[in-house]
């Protein structure tokens, strides 16, 4: 299969869960994620703020508030070569129904471009036993991993993890992957 047919396959998959099994995977993968060793010594943390056919990100970006220096991104541009930006996020009241109705920061927060002892949390549909992501197709986060040297953390639920999922050059793996089983380390 193309990615155009694996999206559509990992999207109905998703689609596919009851209200419950999506919550009580949500759960696993919160908890991994929060008793990390990753999550409990970074500094800043890099959150998506999902949607609700990803892995909700709520616990994580709720649980992170006051704690850690909150990052959440805002995509400015077209898909094909748009850039996200990552801005200073204190609570959910600081974020505004952006493209497509994704919350994202105001344009006013302030933007944030040095990432030390960092933690970014990756978004996708499937990723690979490699730590490939299979994204929603924009790009955004390929684009801005070139120039992220922290840790790259992927979620997912286990059911959409495959072997092996086609990459070009310019993916970027993620060094670890969160699921509702297990915690994936991936090295060189």
């Amino acid at each position: 299969m193309g990615k155009k047919e694996l999206r559509s396959h990992f999207k109905q998959k998703r689609l596919s869960m009851t209200p419950e099994q999506k919550q009580h995977m949500d759960k696993q993968i919160t908890e991994l994620f929060l008793n990390s060793k990753e999550y409990k010594t970074c500094e800043t943390l890099l959150c998506f703020v999902s949607t609700d056919i990803e892995v909700s990100t709520r616990e994580i970006l709720e649980r992170s508030f006051g704690e850690k220096n909150v990052l959440c991104p805002r995509c400015e541009g077209n898909s094909s070569n748009g850039i996200m930006f990552f801005y200073k996020v204190n609570s959910f009241d600081e974020l505004t129904s952006g493209k497509m109705g994704i919350l994202e920061p105001s344009p006013k927060s302030p933007k944030v471009t040095s990432f030390e002892n960092a933690l970014c949390v990756l978004p996708g549909l499937s990723f690979d036993k490699n730590g490939y992501r299979l994204g929603f197709g924009g790009g955004y986060y390929d684009r801005f991993l070139v120039g992220f040297n922290g840790i790259k953390a992927g979620v997912c639920y286990e059911s959409c993890v495959c072997d092996e999922l086609e990459h070009n050059s310019y993916d970027i793996k993620a060094d670890m992957l969160f699921t509702d089983k297990t915690i994936y380390r991936f090295s060189e």
